[in-house]
C-alpha cells in the first residue's frame, strides 16, 4: 500500500483516466492529433530515432532549452530534479550527484547511464561519470531526454534504472553569437561564449565556458574523526567545518556538420573540493582534479541502399583523474592518538580511455514494420592507477585489519603490496535487433533484444517489449516490460590492499526486470496528464559482504535482491496564454529482500510544482517547489529517520534589455531551509549531508 493509496486504487485510476478520455473523444482526425500533441515533444533514446514523446515505447521526459531558461536552471542537476520518479541526492565525497530513479540509490550511482549526444560517458573505474563530476552547465544544451526504467536492450550496460541523454546545441540551434556572465553567492562566477558559423556546406558550432564557486556555506557538525577523538582523547577533528563544495571548471565543445557526416568534440576540466572527505573526515585543503575529453564521428544516410537507412559512429572518451596537490588527507593531522602528525595521506589517481564503434541500420521496406539491427565493439582501458600514501593495512585473522604508519609518504604505484588497484582492460562486443510493428492503426508493438559479450565476466541477453495503444485521439496507453544489467566496475572487481572492501574478479552483473503501465490523457489542448505504474525486481546486487572470518574484512559479492513498486503522476496546464503550471507526484516503496525492510535512502514520496508567468512581453517570473519526504535509513542503521524538506526557487527574467541583452535573477532555496541528504551507515557523518542554503545569482546574456 502507498500510504493511503492502494495498488488496486491506482490501477482503477489509470483505467478511469483512459475511459474518460475515450468518452470525451469527438474525432480521430490526424490534424487534431497533431494539434493535441504538438511537434516539439519528440524523443530519440527510446528507439534510436526521433518519434513523438507520447507514443514512445518508454516512460520518458524531454526538457527543452526553453524549459531550462524558464526555470532559471544553471546546472544539469537542477533540471533533473524536475523529472518525475527521479531524485537528485549527493554522495559524501566529493559531493557528486546521485541520480536516484524509483528508489534505486547507490553512492557511485552505476545503475544510471548518462549519454552526451547518444554516447556513453561512464567511467569503468567506479561505474559513475567520473570522480570529480563538478556539474554540467546548460547554456550549450538543446534538450535533455530521460527514460525511467531499463534501456539495456538498446544501450547495454548501466541502462539499468534510467537513461539520461544530454543533447548539445548545433549550428541550427545557435544561429549567431551569444555570450554572457553570471555572478552569485558563495563567490560563484561564470562566463561563456558560443557561436555558429557556415562555410559553404560546412556548418559549425563552438562553445567555451569557465567558472568557479565556493559551492556552499553549510557546515558539518561532526565527522568520522570526531568519533576517533572520543576514543583517543584527542581534538584532531576539523568539525564543525564547512562542506568542501568548491569547484573550478572549464568546458569547451565543437560541433561540425558536413552533409551526412558529423564530428563532435568536448573537453571538461574540473577541480573540486572533497565534500566531507574521502574517509568522511573533513579535508578543507584537498582538491580532486580531473580532465574528461570526448570525440565522436558519425555518419547517417537515409536510403543508403533501397529501403535501408544507415548510421555509424566511432567514439573516443578519456578520463584523467590525477592525484591531488596538496595530497588528500583521509584523516587530519594528529589522527590516531598523534601517530600521524601530518595526517593520514591517501592519494589515489587513475586514467582510462574508451574506444567504441557501432553500425546500425533501419529497414523500411515493410508497410507495417520498421526493423533496426546493429553491431558494435568497445574497449575500456584503465591504463593507469597511481597512489601515494603514508600508511598500509595489515590483516591479523581473529583481530581484524590494522593500519600501520609508513616512514613517510611513499609512491605505491605499481607495488602489488601497497597500491589499491592495478591497470585492467575490458572488451565488449554486442549485437541487437528491434522491430517496431504497427499491428493496426491504433496498436504498435516495439520489441527488441541485445546480446553483450564481456571479456571479463561473459555474456548477457536483455529483451524488452512495449505495446502502445491509441485508445482515443487524446488517450494513449502503454504496457512495457524490460530487462537490464549493470556491469561490475573495476573497483568492485580488482581492489587490493584494502581489507575493508576487497575486489572480486568473479562477479556477475546485476540484473533488473521491470514492468510498467502508462496512461497519457490530454482532455484539452492546454491540459496534459499522465500516470505511470511500475514494479521491478533487482537480482544479484553487488555489495561488500563480510568474509567467513569477519575479522578479515569484506569482499564484493552478488548477494543482494531488491523489489520496488510505485507510480508517477504528472500534469501540465496552461490556463492563460501567459501562465503555465506543471507538477508531478512520485511515490515508490523499495524493499531489501534479505531483511524484508525498506531499502532506505531514497524518498518514498516527492512533490514537484512549477509555475511560469509571462508578466508582459519583456518580463517572465518562474517559481518551483520541491517537497521530499519519507526517507528511511538503510537496514541496520539505527539513527532516526531523515527529516523531510521543502525548498522553493524563484527566477525573474527581463528580455530585450538595451537591445538584445537579457537579464535574469534567481534565488535558490528561497526560504533558506536546512535540507539534508542521507549519509550512509554506520553514520560517520551523524547529522547527514547539508545542501546549500539560500543563494542568489544575476546573469547577463547578449545575442547577436
Amino acid at each position: 500500500m502507498y500510504r493511503g493509496i492502494g495498488k488496486a486504487q491506482v490501477l482503477a485510476l489509470s483505467i478511469a483516466l483512459a475511459y474518460c478520455g475515450i468518452t470525451r473523444a469527438q474525432t480521430t482526425d490526424e490534424d487534431e492529433l497533431a494539434l493535441t500533441y504538438g511537434d516539439q515533444a519528440v524523443v530519440s533514446i527510446a528507439t534510436g530515432s526521433q518519434q513523438p514523446l507520447a507514443r514512445a515505447p518508454a516512460v520518458a521526459s524531454v526538457i527543452l532549452a526553453s524549459d531550462i531558461e524558464a526555470m532559471g536552471a544553471t546546472d544539469l542537476d537542477q533540471v533533473l530534479e524536475s523529472v518525475p520518479g527521479l531524485h537528485v541526492s549527493v554522495f559524501s565525497a566529493p559531493f557528486n550527484p546521485i541520480y536516484s530513479f524509483r528508489g534505486i540509490h547507490n553512492g557511485y550511482n552505476p545503475q544510471v547511464l548518462m549519454l552526451v549526444n547518444g554516447q556513453p560517458i561512464t567511467s569503468v573505474f567506479a561505474g559513475n561519470r567520473g570522480q570529480a563530476w563538478g556539474g554540467m552547465p546548460l547554456e550549450n544544451v538543446a534538450r535533455i531526454e530521460v527514460i525511467r526504467g531499463p534501456g539495456s536492450a538498446l544501450y547495454g550496460a548501466d541502462a539499468f534504472s534510467g537513461v539520461i541523454n544530454v543533447v548539445t546545441k548545433t549550428a541550427a540551434d545557435l544561429r549567431g553569437l551569444e555570450y554572457g556572465v553570471r555572478l552569485g553567492s558563495n563567490r560563484s562566477r561564470d562566463a561563456w561564449i558560443q557561436s555558429s558559423h557556415t562555410w559553404d556546406a560546412l556548418r559549425a558550432a563552438f562553445y567555451l565556458r569557465a567558472g568557479s564557486t565556493d559551492g556552499s556555506d553549510r557546515a558539518v557538525e561532526k565527522d568520522a574523526q570526531s568519533a576517533l577523538d572520543g576514543l583517543f582523547g584527542t581534538r584532531a577533528s576539523l568539525a564543525p567545518g564547512k562542506v568542501g563544495a568548491e569547484r573550478q571548471a572549464l568546458d569547451a565543445r565543437a560541433d561540425l556538420e558536413w552533409g551526412n557526416w558529423r564530428l563532435r568534440g568536448g573537453l571538461q576540466k574540473r577541480e573540486v573540493g572533497m565534500g566531507v572527505g574521502l574517509a568522511d573526515a573533513l579535508d578543507p585543503a584537498g582538491r580532486i582534479p580531473e580532465t574528461r575529453g570526448y570525440a565522436d564521428l558519425s555518419y547517417q544516410k537515409s536510403n543508403f541502399v533501397p529501403h535501408w537507412d544507415l548510421s555509424a559512429v566511432l567514439g573516443y572518451y578519456v578520463i584523467n583523474n590525477r592525484s591531488g596537490d596538496p595530497a588528500y588527507k583521509l584523516f587530519p593531522a594528529g589522527a590516531f592518538g598523534g601517530l600521524y602528525p601530518q595526517g593520514v595521506v591517501g592519494n589515489p589517481g587513475h586514467a582510462e580511455r574508451h574506444t567504441n564503434a557501432s553500425v546500425s541500420a533501419f529497414y523500411t521496406g515493410f508497410d507495417t514494420h520498421r526493423v533496426r539491427v546493429g553491431v558494435g565493439y568497445r574497449l575500456d582501458d584503465m591504463y593507469s592507477a597511481t597512489e601515494q600514501k603514508n600508511f598500509n593495512f595489515i590483516v591479523v585473522p581473529g583481530m581484524g585489519p590494522s593500519m600501520v604508519a609508513l616512514p613517510g609518504v611513499v609512491d605505491a604505484t605499481g607495488n602489488p603490496n601497497l597500491v589499491y588497484l592495478t591497470p585492467h582492460q575490458r572488451q565488449v562486443k554486442f549485437v541487437f535487433a528491434q522491430d517496431e510493428w504497427r499491428i493496426a492503426n491504433d496498436w504498435t508493438l516495439t520489441a527488441g533484444v541485445r546480446y553483450d559479450r564481456y571479456s571479463d565476466f561473459g555474456g548477457t541477453t536483455n529483451p524488452r517489449a512495449a505495446l502502445v495503444w491509441d485508445a482515443a485521439y487524446n488517450v494513449i496507453v502503454k504496457a512495457i516490460y524490460g530487462r537490464a544489467f549493470r556491469a561490475p566496475h573495476f573497483v568492485e572487481m580488482y581492489t587490493i590492499n584494502n581489507p575493508v572492501n576487497v575486489g572480486n574478479p568473479n562477479l556477475n552483473p546485476e540484473t533488473i526486470d521491470t514492468g510498467e503501465l502508462a496512461v497519457s490523457w490530454q482532455p484539452a489542448t492546454d491540459w496534459r496528464t499522465s500516470l505511470n505504474l511500475f514494479r521491478y525486481r533487482m537480482r544479484d546486487i553487488i555489495v561488500a559482504a563480510p568474509n567467513l572470518d569477519a575479522s578479515t574484512g569484506k569482499t564484493f559479492r552478488n548477494t543482494g535482491d531488491q523489489t520496488g513498486t510505485g507510480f508517477e503522476f504528472e500534469t501540465s496546464w496552461t490556463p492563460l496564454r501567459a501562465l503555465r503550471l506543471t507538477g508531478s507526484v512520485s511515490v515508490q516503496h523499495s524493499t531489501d529482500e534479505a531483511t524484508g525492510k525498506d531499502a532506505g535512502l531514497a524518498p518514498h514520496r516527492r512533490l514537484f510544482a512549477r509555475a511560469d508567468w509571462r508578466i508582459d512581453p519583456a518580463w517572465q517570473l518562474g517559481t518551483t517547489v520541491n517537497h521530499v519526504t519519507g526517507r528511511q535509513r538503510e537496514p541496520g542503521d539505527t539513527r532516526a529517520r531523515l527529516a523531510d524538506y521543502v525548498t522553493a526557487d524563484l527566477s525573474l527574467q527581463r528580455d530585450n534589455l538595451f537591445g538584445n541583452w537579457e537579464l535574469r535573477a534567481t534565488v535558490q532555496n528561497l526560504f533558506d531551509r536546512d535540507a539534508r541528504e542521507p549519509s550512509v551507515a554506520p553514520g560517520n557523518i551523524p547529522f547527514d549531508l547539508p545542501l546549500p542554503g539560500r543563494s542568489f545569482s544575476v546573469q547577463l546574456k547578449h545575442s547577436m
